[in-house]
């Protein structure tokens, strides 16, 4: 057995308490770290059985529940890549990944999220209980847990876009640096439990939130999303200490009168869009703590953060982790990273040549400043890229869509500054008809991901445009 993996990572813990309860599902079960290891072993052998190989492809697509969690265990374990979906893409979206990624199988949760990844894909299909594969031990040689640091683990696309996608291709290397960084910087440690109401088909909830936990050899507490007074009640109820969210999960406690129930918790994290000083703000005063603010990307795992010990700064996502090396580009200010956490490069190599520059830094497309004490300021990108509510919104893909109501003669998808949604996808229309707002979001709603449907639709008799015709986003 080859050292360096995620998944030999996890299982060590598991072995050495193997009556220790590691996972609370949605339903309340706990798993111990036997039932774990042995049914991701399981999993593991059904997938070789199947005729998977290592290096191959695999789809999951489901809710947060534990047999999510042990289908991507035993994916790993069987030396498989793993492309998560979000359970609310619509056909439409689930092709492109599909096109993009090439897999060989699929694994999707029972039901609709089953026969909408099967109709879309024409991919062997399996639910997540994996009950629809062969069971026994692989065939001959098909060893479990022999993954090296540079073989594949993780292929993320970011939003399902039109044309070719690119699809972050993460190694076992990087996700067990990005995991041990955070694990180091958080001193998280076999004692912590995490309440994780994050979604699983995202770095944030999956890269960190799990893949954290169990390289730190602690407890998860799953839920099946989030739900402002189900967080407040369980942290009541104790035995937990950390809980992670986005800033409009914070919005929604506060909104609630819940946000003092997490004074209780030894560590509040809040990540994947921009925290509002005044919400930082409401939160500490509520909660007695402020939530630490880090930052991270898909193709990098995390990159810096606030300390635990010490001021956590408003605005500021902190300094740079074990590991992570940082720097800003002298003509804009780009944030520039390297370390074993990130990329060697997208799927296919497509995107490579503007991802990195050419001394080999990653190119983040955050624009940002230093204080005199070296924490990180983000105030913008260079990309065109939105994040709303913790999700990447490409507005090509939006755009696209729009673009098929009748009445929409041009349109551009920007994001406007939100202190719910971080940034709220809002679509210009230059209609050369009558065109209702709710109808065309309605149409939207149809094709599209909730989180990529425009939150507003604005109207302009042009768009701004440059000598080459292309728009000009920061006009709008």
């Amino acid at each position: 057995m080859r050292g360096g993996s995620l998944a030999t990572c996890f299982v060590g813990p598991w072995r050495a308490e193997p009556d220790r309860p590691v996972l609370r599902d949605v339903d309340g079960r706990w798993l111990t770290g036997r039932e774990l290891d042995e049914r991701t072993a399981d999993g593991a052998d059904r997938f070789h059985a199947a005729g998977l190989a290592t290096g191959d492809r695999l789809l999951l697509c489901g809710r947060s529940s534990a047999a999510l969690v042990i289908a991507y265990v035993a994916a790993l374990r069987a030396g498989l890549a793993v492309v998560p979906v979000n359970p609310d893409y619509r056909q439409s979206e689930v092709e492109r990944i599909v096109h993009a990624a090439r897999p060989s199988a699929a694994a999707a949760e029972a039901q609709t999220c089953a026969r909408l990844v099967a109709e879309a894909s024409g991919i062997p299909t399996t639910e997540l209980d994996l009950a629809g594969l062969a069971s026994g031990a692989g065939p001959p040689g098909r060893a479990i847990d022999a993954s090296a640091p540079d073989d594949p683990a993780l292929l993320v696309y970011t939003s399902g876009t039109t044309g070719a996608p690119k699809g972050a291709l993460l190694s076992h290397g990087n996700l067990l640096a990005g995991a041990r960084a955070v694990v180091a910087a958080w001193r998280w440690t076999p004692d912590d439990r995490l309440l994780l109401t994050l979604p699983l088909f995202h770095m944030h909830g999956l890269g960190v939130g799990i893949n954290g936990s169990f390289a730190a050899g602690g407890q998860v507490v799953l839920r099946p999303a989030f739900d402002a007074a189900d967080v407040a009640r369980r942290c009541r109820e104790g035995g937990l200490t950390m809980f992670f969210g986005v800033p409009a999960m914070y919005g929604r406690l506060l909104e609630g009168g819940h946000a003092g129930a997490l004074g209780s918790l030894r560590l509040i994290v809040s990540g994947s869009a921009p925290l509002p000083a005044g919400q930082s703000d409401a939160v500490a005063d509520a909660a007695g703590q402020r939530p630490l603010e880090r930052y991270g990307m898909t193709e990098t795992v995390m990159i810096t953060s606030n300390p635990l010990d010490g001021p956590r700064k408003p605005g500021k996502v902190g300094v740079p982790l074990p590991g992570v090396e940082l720097r800003l580009s002298r003509e804009d200010g780009e944030v520039q990273v390297r370390g074993p956490s990130v990329i060697a490069g997208y799927d296919r190599g497509y995107g490579d040549a503007d991802a990195f520059t050419t001394d080999g830094w990653f190119r983040t497309g955050d624009l940002g400043r230093l204080d005199e004490d070296g924490h990180l300021e983000l105030i913008g990108r260079s990309k065109e890229l939105i994040i709303s509510g913790g999700f990447n919104v490409h507005p090509r893909e939006v755009e696209e869509v729009l673009a098929g109501f009748p009445g929409v003669r041009e349109v551009a998808v920007v994001g406007r500054r939100s202190d719910t949604w971080g940034e709220a996808v809002t679509a210009v229309v230059v209609a050369d008809r009558p065109v209702d707002p709710q109808a065309l979001r309605a149409f939207a709603s149809e094709r599209l991901a909730t989180y990529k449907v425009p939150k507003a639709v604005e109207f302009a008799d042009a768009l701004p445009r440059n000598a080459l015709g292309k728009v000009i986003r920061r006009e709008l």
